[in-house]
């Protein structure tokens, strides 16, 4: 296996995304997109069917994008640039992440985009199960380098692929690379080593994490983490199933230890974006970041001096070779205006060109295809796809995990539990109440 295919065994099998969601309808309504919207009208193709035959569509097309930080901007600018079909006009509709994540079921609806930006798992796979996203097996077919574990987080419940991975990225702990050696910390290997170290920076009056929850899905990082570490992948893939409690005597140990770091971690969380967290790391205010590696692409001068170490092991029987490394890449509405180009767009997002021109931009993560060129990577690039590939447990994240409408009661209560731990207990309760009713209506 090449260190840039994940392992298939690292992800649920398709059925078991799947179990838990029905045919239901979506929330209905329309999405105010704003002015940075682009709205288009329908164009036709060439391939009327909506078959894939590469070079053979024409018209408009039309990308929805969450990339508005300028990195991922422009590489997505790059890789609408090498499409070699110039007989389709392609369009880049972009919202920023937040407000695309929070609005994803009614841009989904709305149609006016052939092509969305989304992420693999979980999320994934609800939209397909919901009929609001167009297979693209035929896709698949054509594509080539993209790993077993890549298509097996493509894959929905019904053996169909709903959609293509263009990058990854590992979620680890972030630090200066100049501050460490300046002041001779060492990488941690257990919990005891990393505590020692907190305490370190603490004296030498340096707040040992960065910590940024604006939005409400930075910190379900911190959470995940805890929790592989605590009680393993199997159990934290089944509570993000809704097949374990949140009252669990396992869940309250997380919070116990979540709480015991606290201190540590920077104040006011919730009123601070992941750049902001970032741009601690960058002028040593923090020593240490939990976050994904994008973190790098606050600025020119953090990715150069960035460097990360895996979260280490709290329990040595579980060990830490399960992580959180997200897939994204881009998904296909369920009737396109212009399918054959939507489908002849995300072959070319697969491919290496693309991705290698995607990379130029935003080197921050790592290509999907095993045959892009590695030998541009910078030091983050691979050492990130070693930890991936060493992984024995990967998740996709919280929020791309678990049924979306959950996901935003766990942001809420993670936002309220760093404000008050005390209230840990009546927290999970409620959480846990939630939790019954919303995988209620979908099962």
């Amino acid at each position: 296996m090449s260190s840039l295919e994940l392992p298939s065994s690292a992800y649920p099998s398709p059925t078991a995304w799947g179990k838990h969601l029905s045919r239901r309808q979506v929330v209905q309504g329309g999405l105010a997109l704003g002015a940075s919207a682009v709205v288009l009208g329908a164009c036709g193709s060439d391939s009327e069917d909506g078959s894939l035959n590469p070079g053979s569509a024409s018209g408009t097309l039309t990308i929805g994008s969450n990339a508005s930080d300028p990195d991922p901007q422009a590489g997505l600018v790059a890789v609408k640039d090498t499409f070699p079909n110039k007989d389709v006009e392609i369009s880049i509709n972009t919202l920023d992440h937040n407000t695309y994540q929070e609005n994803i079921n009614n841009i989904l609806q709305a149609g006016e985009d052939d092509v969305l930006a989304w992420f693999a798992g979980f999320r994934n796979k609800f939209f397909a199960e919901q009929g609001l996203l167009g297979d693209i097996s035929d896709v698949w077919e054509q594509s080539s380098g993209l790993g077993e574990g890549f298509k097996a987080a493509s894959t929905a419940s019904d053996g169909k692929q709903y959609f293509m991975p263009t990058n990854y990225y590992t979620w680890a702990v972030n630090y200066s690379k100049k501050l460490f050696a300046e002041k001779g910390y060492n990488e941690p290997q257990n919990i005891g080593e990393l505590l020692d170290l907190a305490d370190n920076m603490a004296t030498d009056g340096i707040t040992p994490f960065a910590f940024a929850n604006d939005g409400q899905w930075p910190i379900m990082g911190t959470f995940d983490i805890l929790n592989m570490r605590v009680n393993g992948y199997d159990f934290h893939i089944d509570l993000m199933g809704g097949n374990e409690s949140w009252t669990d005597e396992r869940v309250r140990t997380v919070f116990s230890t979540w709480e015991s770091l606290l201190p540590y971690h920077q104040t006011g969380a919730n009123g601070r974006t992941w750049q902001e967290g970032a741009a601690a790391l960058e002028t040593g205010e923090a020593g240490m970041y939990l976050l994904g590696t994008f973190a790098a692409s606050a600025s020119d001068a953090l990715a150069a001096d960035m460097d990360f170490f895996n979260f280490p092991e709290i329990d040595a029987s579980i060990g830490a070779s399960a992580l959180d490394a997200p897939i994204d890449g881009f998904q296909m509405i369920a009737n396109p205006s212009n399918a054959s180009a939507a489908k002849e767009l995300l072959l070319h997002m697969s491919t290496p060109a693309a991705q290698d021109a995607y990379l130029t931009k935003d080197p921050s993560v790592v290509a999907s295809n095993s045959n892009a060129n590695t030998g541009t990577y910078n030091d983050l690039q691979k050492k990130s796809a070693a930890l991936a590939g060493a992984a024995t447990g990967i998740s996709q994240f919280l929020d791309r995990d678990t049924i979306p409408d959950f996901a935003g009661e766990c942001g809420n209560m993670f936002a309220e539990f760093i404000e008050d731990p005390s209230k840990t207990d009546s927290l999970l309760a409620d959480l846990e109440e939630k939790k019954v009713a919303i995988f209620a209506d979908y099962s």
